[in-house]
C-alpha cells in the first residue's frame, strides 16, 4: 500500500489565489513590535494568527531587521511540547543578519488550535505550504519567481521534521538545516521491532495527553502501549508521517545537526537521512553535536552560526561563506579544573564516512550462555534514562560519555575481547552476529557494548546507547547480526570490550511471560573507526550544566527544546587568590517573611586556613554550606569563590570538594568503583584524582572491594571523606566529618586536614567536637541563630581579653549567674564545673567586674583569661547550646 500523499508543487497563479483564499489573517494586520537590541539594526516583529481552511488558527511571529527592500526568508520551527516562543533568540539572530524570519506554533501547541498530528502531510506539513504562500506576498521577502519565495527551514527535534518534510512536499523550500531530528519516526519509537514505550510515554504526555493528538494516533498509541509490541499498521502510520516516506523527493542542500547523547532519535536517523538526500544528487553536511535529548552540551551557540553560513550560503548565494567540512563530531576530552568547562573539541573530515567506515575485527570470547527474561521482565536493567538531561540527573555523565548502567546477574549474557593493545577510536556502528533461542516464540534482546577498564572494576556504556532487538520464533535457533549503537568513542589503550546482551531494559518493553534465552557468538566484533577524521588541535569553547546525580534513576522529564541560559556575575580579579568570601548572606525559612536561617553574614577564608564552623544547632551552619555549595539560593547577599559568584551550576564550583550531610553512593558497587565512577563523570583523567591518597584517608582496607550496600554507617562517612578528597581541591569544605569515625580515624582525618591546607589549599570543617576544632583548625567563625558572633585566629579567640574564667570555691547557682550576666559592661555569664565565663563588653574590666562579683558575694578563687575554646565557645553563644 502506497501511503505517500501527492507532493505539494509550487503554486501556479490559480492554484496560488485559491491557496491564498484559504489562509485569512486574523486581527487585522497583526500586531508590529520593535524589539530592543544592543546591536543594531533593531528587530521588528508582527504576530499574527491565521484560519486555514481547515478551521485551525495557527499563531505566527514574522521577524525583520534593518532597511527595507527584499531578502531571503526563513521558516524557523519548535521542539516538540514548545511554541514559537522557544525560538525567538534565534530568530532575532538570524533577522539580523538580514533574513525575514517566520516562527509558528505547529497544532496543538502555543496558541495555536488543532490536533496533533506529528507532522500529518494533511495538517503540519499543509500548514508549511501555507505560511510559504503568506511569504511570498511579503514585499519584505525575496522571490524567485511569482509566488516562489527564496525560503530556508530550520529547526529543533520536530521542527527539524518538519524542515525535512517542508523540503519534500513543497519544492519552494530551497534548503534546510534539522537537528536532532528523526528521519523514521517508527523506527526511533519500534527499533527492530520493539517499543520504546517511556519515550512514547514522554511524547503523549508532553501532547497534553492522548486526546490532544488525532484520533488514529491516539488509538494507535493505547493499542500498542497496552500489548507492548508494535504492529504494522503502527509502524505504517507513523512512517507515513517520516521524511523516509519521501525521501526521493528531498533534494535541496541540508545541514544535518545529530546528537550523540540522544536515546530518542540516535544518530543513526541522521545517516540514513545524509544517506537518502545524498542519492538524490544534493549536498549534504553531517555535524554530530556533543547533546542531545539525554542531556549534554546542545551546542547552541556553535550550531546557530553554522545553520546562517549554510543558508548564507544557499539562500543568499554567498560563494565566501564557510559552511564548514563535510562532516564534523565533537569530542569531549576531560572538564577544565580551573572553571568546570568541558573541553570539547571538534574533529572533521572532508567526506561524510557513514557508519561504517575503517572497520577493524576485534575478537570476542565467551561461551554459549543461558540467562532469564523474568516474569513482568522485572526488574529491568537501565542504560538510558530518556529526557534525564533536562531534569539533571545525567547530563553530565552523558555530555562526557559516561553514565551509570545496571544488569542484573542472571539476565544477561556477555563476551569479552582481550585488552586493546593501543588507544582505540570507535566512530560509527560496531556489528557482530549472535545465534539466539529461545523458549518462548520470540526474544526481545537489547545489546550494548561497554567500555570495561583494566582489571574490570569500571565500565562505561558510551551515551548510555543500546540497540534493542526483536527475534521472531527463536525457538529453534536463529542467528541475527546485530548493529550496534552509533557512537563517537575513544578506548584507552588496556580496556576491554565487553558485549552484554540483556533480556530486560527500563526504557523499552519486554515480553510478560517468563523465557529463558541461550546466546553464543557467531562472529567477531566488527569496530568502525573512520580514519580520515582527524581532531583539531585546539579545544572549542562549551558550556555545560553541572547538575548533581542524584535522584537520576527516578528522573524522567522531556527535553525536546532549547534551555536559555543565565548571566553570571563577573568575577571579581581583587579576589581570584581569595578562596572564600561571604558579604550580607541572609536566607529566610520556607514560607517566612521574618525568620531567617542565616541572616545578615559576612566573613573571609584566606589560603592556607583551617578553618572552623561553629554554632549551637539552627545556627546556620549547615545553611551556609549549602548555599556555598551552590544547593540552594540566598534571598540576599552574595558568596564569591576565588572570585566567582556561586549559585547553582557555578563553573568555579568544580574546584571546591565537598562532604555535606552525607554522600549518596551505588549499593550494588564496591567502594572503589563508586569512587572511580563518580571521578570518571568529571572526564579529567584518572592520574589526577590522587585516588590512593584519597583511599589512604578512608582507611577501609579489604572492604573497598565489597559492594557499599554491606558497608556500616562509619565506612560510609569514610568512603564520603575519600570522594570529597579526589582531586586535591582548592577549597575543601566537610560538614562533621568524624561522625562513626572511633579515636584512631579522628587523629588521622585531623593530621590530614593540617597537611592538606600546608600545601596552599584551604579547609572548612563544621563540627561539634571542639577539642577536635581546637587542635586542627587555624581559624573560627561562631554563629549563633543565624548570625555571625565572632571570626579570627583560634588563639585569638580562645585568648582573647574580653573573655574571663571566674574560678569558684563552689558551683555557681543559676539565679547568682543570672545577676553576673546582668552586671553593667557584662555581655554573658555562663556556668562551668570550674565556676563562671564572663564575656565583658566594650565597657567592662576586669576589676571593675572584681568589684562586682565580691559585692554579689561570689566565692570567687581565682581570675584571668580563659584557654579552652570550649569555654570561649560556650561564653560566645551566652548558653544557647
Amino acid at each position: 500500500m502506497d501511503l505517500r500523499l501527492p507532493r505539494l508543487r509550487r503554486p501556479r497563479p490559480r492554484r496560488a489565489l485559491a491557496a491564498a483564499a484559504a489562509v485569512v489573517v486574523l486581527a487585522g494586520a497583526g500586531t508590529w513590535t520593535a524589539v530592543a537590541s544592543d546591536d543594531a539594526p533593531p528587530v521588528r516583529r508582527a504576530d499574527r494568527v491565521m484560519a486555514t481552511d481547515d478551521g485551525v488558527r495557527i499563531d505566527t511571529s514574522f521577524f525583520t531587521a534593518g532597511p527595507e527592500g527584499r531578502r531571503p526568508a526563513v521558516l524557523l520551527g519548535h521542539g516538540f511540547g514548545g511554541s514559537k516562543e522557544d525560538v525567538r533568540a534565534q530568530a532575532e539572530d538570524l533577522a539580523r543578519d538580514g533574513y525575514a524570519v517566520l516562527t509558528w506554533s505547529a497544532r496543538g501547541f502555543g496558541r495555536s488550535t488543532g490536533k496533533i498530528g506529528l507532522n500529518d502531510p494533511q495538517g503540519e506539513v499543509a500548514d508549511v505550504s501555507r505560511l510559504v504562500d503568506w511569504l511570498a506576498a511579503r514585499p519584505e521577502v525575496r522571490l524567485d519567481k511569482a509566488g516562489d519565495p527564496r525560503v530556508g527551514m530550520a529547526g529543533n527535534s520536530y521542527g527539524g521534521a518538519i524542515a525535512l518534510l517542508g523540503a519534500a512536499y513543497d519544492d519552494r523550500v530551497d534548503a534546510v538545516a534539522p537537528a536532532i531530528t528523526y528521519f523514521d519516526l517508527a523506527e526511533a519509537l519500534f527499533p527492530n521491532g520493539v517499543f520504546k514505550k517511556l519515550w512514547a510515554g514522554a511524547f503523549v504526555t508532553s501532547g497534553g495527553g492522548c486526546a490532544r493528538f488525532e484520533p488514529e494516533l491516539c488509538a494507535m498509541y493505547e493499542r500498542v502501549a497496552e500489548s507492548g509490541v508494535p504492529d504494522a499498521r503502527a509502524r505504517a502510520l507513523l512512517e507515513a508521517r517520516s521524511p523516509v516516506a519521501v525521501a526521493d523527493r528531498i533534494d535541496v542542500p541540508t545541514l544535518l545537526m545529530q546528537g550523540q547523547t540522544d536515546s530518542l532519535f540516535p544518530l543513526g536517523q541522521a545517516d540514513a537521512a545524509a544517506r537518502a538526500i545524498r542519492a538524490n544528487g544534493a549536498p549534504v553536511t553531517v555535524d554530530w553535536l556533543a547533546g542531545g535529548h539525554d542531556g549534554g552540551d546542545p551546542e547552541n551557540d556553535r550550531l546557530h552560526a553554522r545553520v546562517r553560513a549554510w543558508f548564507d550560503r544557499y539562500l543568499k548565494a554567498d560563494k565566501s561563506a564557510d559552511t564548514g567540512p563535510a562532516f564534523r563530531v565533537t569530542r569531549t576530552g576531560g572538564v577544565d579544573s580551573t572553571d568546570g568547562q568541558a573541553q570539547l573539541r571538534g574533529a572533521s573530515a572532508d567526506a561524510y564516512p557513514g557508519l561504517h567506515s575503517g572497520e577493524r575485527t576485534v575478537k570476542l570470547t565467551g561461551r554459549e550462555q543461558r540467562f532469564a527474561n523474568p516474569a513482568g521482565a522485572n526488574p529491568p536493567a537501565v542504560s538510558a534514562l530518556p529526557g534525564i538531561g533536562g531534569s539533571g540527573g545525567l547530563s553530565q555523565l552523558s555530555s562526557l560519555g559516561v553514565g551509570v548502567s545496571l544488569d542484573f546477574p542472571g539476565q544477561h549474557a556477555r563476551f569479552e575481547s582481550a585488552p586493546v593493545t593501543r588507544d582505540l577510536r570507535v566512530t560509527g556502528s560496531p556489528t557482530v552476529t549472535v545465534r539466539v533461542t529461545s523458549t518462548g516464540d520470540d526474544a526481545v534482546l537489547f545489546a550494548k557494548l561497554y567500555d570495561v577498564g583494566p582489571g574490570g572494576g569500571q565500565q562505561v556504556l558510551p551515551s548510555q546507547l543500546v540497540t534493542p532487538v526483536r527475534v521472531e520464533d527463536a525457538r529453534a535457533g536463529k542467528d541475527v547480526e546485530l548493529t550496534l549503537p552509533a557512537v563517537d568513542h575513544e578506548v584507552r589503550k588496556g580496556h576491554r570490550l565487553r558485549l552484554v546482551l540483556a533480556s530486560t531494559d527500563l526504557a523499552y518493553a519486554s515480553p510478560a511471560a517468563p523465557a529463558t534465552y541461550t546466546v553464543a557468538l557467531r562472529s567477531d566484533l566488527t569496530v568502525p573507526t573512520a580514519p580520515g577524521v582527524t581532531t583539531a588541535a585546539a579545544p572549542l569553547p562549551a558550556w555545560v550544566v553541572w547538575l548533581p546525580v542524584a535522584g537520576a534513576l527516578t528522573a524522567l522529564a522531556l527535553l525536546l527544546t532549547a534551555r536559555r541560559r543565565t548571566t553570571a556575575p563577573a568575577p571579581d580579579p581583587d579576589l581570584a587568590d581569595v578562596p572564600l568570601q561571604i558579604t550580607g548572606l541572609s536566607k529566610r525559612y520556607a514560607r517566612s517573611a521574618d525568620r531567617y536561617a542565616v541572616r545578615d553574614l559576612s566573613f573571609r577564608v584566606e589560603k592556607g586556613q583551617v578553618l572552623g564552623l561553629l554554632g549551637p544547632n539552627g545556627a546556620g551552619k549547615t545553611t551556609t554550606l549549602r548555599v556555598l555549595m551552590g544547593l540552594i539560593k540566598p534571598d540576599d547577599g552574595e558568596i564569591r569563590v576565588f572570585g566567582h559568584a556561586v549559585r547553582p551550576g557555578a563553573p568555579v564550583l568544580s574546584r571546591v570538594g565537598a562532604f555535606v550531610e552525607g554522600a549518596g553512593f551505588l549499593p550494588h558497587l564496591s567502594g572503589r568503583e563508586n569512587l572511580e565512577l563518580y571521578w570518571a563523570a568529571t572526564g579529567r583523567p584518572p592520574e589526577d584524582a590522587h585516588l590512593d591518597e584519597a583511599l589512604e584517608i578512608a582507611g577501609l582496607g579489604d572492604a573497598l572491594a565489597r559492594a557499599v550496600r554491606t558497608y556500616s554507617q562509619g565506612m560510609r562517612q569514610r568512603l564520603a571523606i575519600a570522594q570529597a578528597m579526589l582531586g586535591l581541591p582548592d577549597l575543601l569544605i566537610l560538614d562533621e566529618p568524624t561522625n562513626g569515625l572511633d579515636p584512631p580515624q579522628i587523629r588521622e582525618m585531623r593530621e590530614v586536614m593540617i597537611r592538606y591546607a600546608a600545601a596552599g589549599r584551604t579547609v572548612i570543617v563544621s563540627s561539634h567536637l571542639l577539642a577536635e576544632v581546637e587542635q586542627s583548625c587555624t581559624h573560627l567563625v561562631v554563629m549563633d541563630r543565624g548570625r555571625l558572633v565572632q571570626a579570627g585566629p583560634v588563639h585569638e579567640i580562645i585568648g582573647s581579653g574580653d573573655t574571663l574564667l571566674v574560678g569558684t570555691v563552689t558551683p555557681v547557682e543559676e539565679p547568682l549567674a543570672g545577676k553576673v550576666a546582668a552586671l553593667p559592661g557584662v555581655e554573658s555569664a555562663v556556668r562551668t564545673d570550674e565556676g563562671l565565663l564572663v564575656r565583658l563588653g566594650a565597657d567592662g574590666t576586669a576589676p571593675r567586674l572584681i568589684a562586682e562579683l565580691v559585692r554579689l558575694e561570689v566565692p570567687v578563687t581565682s581570675v584571668g583569661p580563659h584557654r579552652r575554646l570550649e569555654d570561649a565557645f560556650l561564653t560566645l553563644i551566652g548558653g544557647s547550646a
